[in-house]
């Protein structure tokens, strides 16, 4: 099995407010490369709520890369390739208004829509809360919760063993 796990934290309730990225490459159900960045939102502008969540602040973005810059690094590990997340819809939205805000084309990266879900997966075998810390844990995943390489980690880690 080969996919690409995607994990975003925004900074406000605004969806192209991205403020941390984490992805995981699995070839060959091996996991073959891991890429993490901050990123600065726009204004660098932080709500209360999202800091409470994780823990991103304005002053660990200050001097973090904005989205364009580092979009290259995201769009060698995505493009045309299957992407897992926990909750798509959420992290495939960030994407697509982060890229949108900076006039980036995301029909470019050829991805499918919706994404594979990791939420959607692990509720249809019954897990209840089905969030991604309480799935890592049943399934014995080491977590660090709402810290995006450790959630994109994690995603990967249930993606493979959906069937186990």
């Amino acid at each position: 099995m080969s996919f690409v796990a995607i994990d975003f934290e925004t900074a406000t309730g605004k969806r192209y407010s991205a403020c941390a990225i984490g992805i995981i490459v699995v070839e060959n159900n091996k996991i073959i490369e891991e890429y993490q960045s901050l990123i600065q939102p726009p204004d660098n502008e932080y709500s209360w709520y999202n800091i409470k969540i994780h823990g991103i602040t304005e002053q660990d973005t200050v001097n973090a890369p904005f989205f364009p810059d580092i979009y290259p690094e995201i769009r060698k590990r995505l493009a045309g390739k299957t992407i897992v997340a926990h909750n798509e819809s959420f992290d495939r939205s960030v994407l697509q208004k982060t890229m949108q805000y900076y006039d980036l084309d995301y029909s470019e990266l050829n991805l499918s829509n919706p994404w594979e879900c990791t939420l959607r997966i692990y509720r249809e075998k019954g897990y209840y809360p089905a969030s991604l810390d309480v799935c890592c844990e049943k399934q014995g995943i080491k977590l660090n919760h709402h810290q995006a390489l450790s959630d994109a980690k994690g995603c990967a880690m249930l993606y493979l063993k959906q069937n186990l």
